[in-house]
């Protein structure tokens, strides 16, 4: 791979994952993924600690679910 390709396909990869944002920030103000029953939130008196367990669950399967649709 030459340096044109690889200028090219840095190019497309964070065009994206600016476009993943977007729409990850759009989508917030619809539904309430990583706010699910069962996400983890523990709030102390230092700090706290959040961990979406439930959501990356959903996340992991709704993608192996695209992903096997679009590679056949």
């Amino acid at each position: 791979m030459n340096g044109a390709e690889l200028g090219k396909l840095l190019i497309v990869l964070g065009m994206s994952v600016i476009l993943l944002g977007a729409l990850l920030v759009l989508l917030s103000r619809f539904t309430s993924l990583g706010h699910l029953p069962g996400d983890i939130f523990i709030k102390g008196e230092h700090g706290s600690f959040y961990f979406p367990i439930v959501s990356c669950i959903v996340l992991s399967v709704v993608l192996s679910i695209l992903m096997n649709l679009f590679h056949r």
